[in-house]
């Protein structure tokens, strides 16, 4: 908490009341004693994404296939000083244990979904820290391009279309095509 004192940091405690249960718009991140604030990060144009996702997560899971959970903006500390709110993080059923007893945990996949407004610099930070902190396997879902950059440290491949984009190792189960990640469900007839 000491470091914290310097000029135009916050501590954690001093985050947490004033930010964490804001709802404003924004996500407010802690990082390294500064404040990160970005637009709410997930809109109705890419709910059908999540939606996707999860239904495939569900499908598996009911088949015997994953188990654990797929869940939106955790607020997750990844390294000490680094405070993240993930757009969709997976947690082990071990992971999930051990977060009922108050103990923090680093998930080994976790997506980004980046928009227009997603400022480069900021997301490279991000995936930096992920990196750092020991998760295996990121996703950058980028709705406008329809691609997906799945990054496994440093490595980076990139799902269009038909490519089948895996979360493996971290959970090998999980792949589907970039067109199943993008795919916009029928438009009803009527209109509201």
């Amino acid at each position: 908490a000491d470091r914290m004192r310097e000029e135009g940091q916050l501590s954690w405690p001093a985050f947490e009341r004033k930010y964490l249960s804001r709802e404003d718009g924004f996500k407010y991140e802690w990082v390294n004693g500064k404040v990160e604030k970005t637009r709410q990060s997930m809109n109705q144009y890419q709910l059908f994404i999540l939606l996707n996702l999860r239904q495939h997560f569900d499908t598996l899971r009911d088949g015997g296939k994953i188990n654990g959970a797929l869940e939106q903006e955790i607020d997750t500390f990844f390294l000490e000083t680094i405070h993240r709110r993930p757009d969709v993080a997976y947690f082990s059923p071990e992971q999930l244990a051990r977060m009922a007893y108050g103990n923090n945990q680093v998930p080994s996949f976790v997506i980004e979904i980046i928009s227009g407004t997603d400022a480069v610099n900021r997301v490279t930070k991000k995936l930096k820290n992920y990196r750092e902190a020991g998760v295996k396997v990121i996703w950058q879902i980028f709705p406008e391009l329809e691609e997906i950059h799945v990054y496994l440290g440093v490595q980076m491949t990139i799902c269009r279309e038909d490519d089948h984009c895996s979360a493996a190792p971290a959970l090998p189960a999980f792949e589907l095509s970039a067109s199943k990640v993008f795919e916009k469900p029928p438009l009803p007839e009527t209109t509201i």
